[in-house]
């Protein structure tokens, strides 16, 4: 190990020549107040033998997670920044990082690789790591899943766990109620949700007394860095329209040719974009519900934005939900990011999805689970009374889902047809024990 790379890691790791420092070195790492996160997998890491992936967008939080679970841990890891130059151009040489991770380290040390997606071939890196013997458990952030395979040929199957770090969610940030009762309780998880669909989940931007210059910066960090560099795009121009058409026509249906003439591109090119958005953690495609039948919509996805903070910065409007002309498509794109927050991403069977029917009959999201099939439908509105629409009671006949939800402003009621538990339910459905229980 050459002296201007140890003096770098001395730098970002006081503790390796002065154990003492450790942890107030290192307090910084973590903003106060910290956020305790819901991350479906995470609770079993370490895994022996196993490098350890934590993804998501820019922004969410992943560092962060990394270093409250190490402080907790009372470790003092060895951190690289993949950001930085020198770590670099030392992470190309697998074999020569192992080497010398033995001769700077103990066994029992922690290495955190941040921003993978930096490095020219962080599944090389991975790989050899993992496959050289590594003994310090390997924790490694990426924020684009894109870049991380476009730089390399190699596989990690067999050889790490993988986990999503998503904005914060309803739950995260509503916290711990368990000890208030349930009409207060009610009162605050409400109150919240009316905040978080239009501010968003980005950490900075929900803490931040004005988050539009906060989601501004970071429209700008996944255009300008992940569209133009990492995604190789020439015509920013196109891809900003696309951009924009997807966030004025959340909850429609996928129009790849219509998208292509608006913004004068090749439907290629657009798909190529939605590809990358997706990789990127902005935008999901969220494919058809269908089992057969004859008069079902099958091939056209419908658009889900991941974070409601950045669609809204996107169609420039921050007015509180009330107050929206869009409450409605807003409300319904919340409830869908959600529930794609509580799925395991890497059960097969774990899938949210949406149905429509050639008559126009429409469930807004469909959750496609391994222990029975869930559907929800989304009222922008303070119900009054249980009632069920001609398409909820559509889908309840030919499908038997094993419950049906209607999420709305206000109603709580249940009632039972046939086979189905039909759930009327303000936003605290969508914390841990409803929904997604």
């Amino acid at each position: 190990m050459d002296s201007l790379l140890y003096q770098v890691l001395r730098a970002a790791n006081p503790w390796l020549d002065r154990p003492e420092a450790f942890p107030a070195a290192a307090a910084w790492r973590v903003p106060e107040p910290f956020v305790p996160r819901r991350v479906a997998g995470i609770a079993s890491w370490p895994v022996s033998g196993k490098a350890h992936l934590l993804v998501g967008a820019r922004q969410v939080g992943k560092t962060s997670l990394l270093w409250q679970r190490v402080l907790a841990a009372g470790t003092p890891p060895l951190f690289l920044d993949a950001a930085e130059p020198s770590v670099r151009e030392w992470c190309r040489h697998p074999v020569l990082v192992l080497r010398d991770l033995r001769d700077l380290v103990s066994a029992q040390t922690p290495v955190l690789l941040d921003e993978a997606q930096h490095l020219e071939e962080a599944g090389l890196l991975i790989k050899g790591l993992v496959d050289g013997g590594l003994a310090p458990p390997l924790y490694v952030t990426g924020s684009s899943a894109f870049h991380l395979r476009a730089r390399t040929r190699e596989s990690l199957a067999g050889r790490a766990v993988r986990v999503q770090l998503h904005p914060f969610s309803l739950a995260e940030i509503a916290g711990d109620l368990s000890h208030l009762a349930p009409i207060p309780a009610r009162a605050i998880v409400r109150e919240a949700a009316s905040s978080h669909v239009v501010r968003g989940g980005y950490p900075e931007a929900w803490r931040a007394e004005d988050p539009e210059p906060v989601l501004a910066r970071l429209v700008d960090a996944f255009v300008l860095r992940d569209a133009s560099d990492l995604g190789r795009i020439q015509d920013l121009t196109a891809f900003r329209t696309v951009l924009a058409l997807l966030a004025r026509q959340v909850g429609n249906l996928v129009n790849v040719s219509e998208w292509a003439a608006y913004s004068g591109v090749s439907r290629g090119t657009v798909d190529r974009y939605l590809d990358l958005l997706e990789e990127c953690h902005l935008v999901r495609r969220v494919p058809p519900f269908a089992a057969g039948r004859r008069l079902e919509v099958t091939h056209r996805p419908k658009v889900l934005f991941c974070d409601c903070g950045l669609r809204n910065l996107l169609v420039r409007s921050m007015a509180p939900f009330p107050e929206r002309p869009d409450a409605g498509a807003l409300f319904e794109n919340w409830v869908g990011a959600e529930l794609l927050k509580g799925l395991d991403p890497l059960h097969p069977l774990d899938v949210l999805r949406t149905w429509r029917s050639s008559s126009g009959a429409e469930v807004d999201w469909v959750l496609d689970r391994p222990d029975g099939l869930v559907a929800v439908e989304v009222k922008a509105a303070a119900l009054r009374r249980p009632q069920l629409s001609r398409s909820a009671r559509s889908f309840i006949a030919a499908y038997s889902p094993r419950d049906f939800w209607v999420v709305n402003l206000d109603l709580c009621a249940e009632e039972q047809l046939g086979g189905t538990r039909v759930h009327w339910v303000g936003p605290e459905g969508l914390l841990p024990g409803g929904i997604l229980r």
